[in-house]
């Protein structure tokens, strides 16, 4: 799963660590995260889309395989 965490801090300048604290998480959660190496609960995905401001789907790509 795909995601646009990264371009969505650097558009905002929010840096790991604020987005990690404001969703409760470590800031290795997030690097995770960016680099697809981890793929979020949709608790935390509902979390980090609304620190944002948008849906689910606007932050996460969810690719049917």
């Amino acid at each position: 799963m795909e995601n646009r965490i990264k371009d969505l801090r650097k558009e905002q300048n929010v840096t790991q660590q604020d987005l990690a604290d404001a969703v409760g998480v470590t800031r290795q959660t997030i690097i995770s995260l960016e680099n697809g190496k981890y793929n979020a609960s949709i608790q935390l995905a509902h979390k980090i889309a609304k620190y944002f401001s948008l849906t689910i789907e606007q932050v996460f790509i969810f690719e049917e395989e």
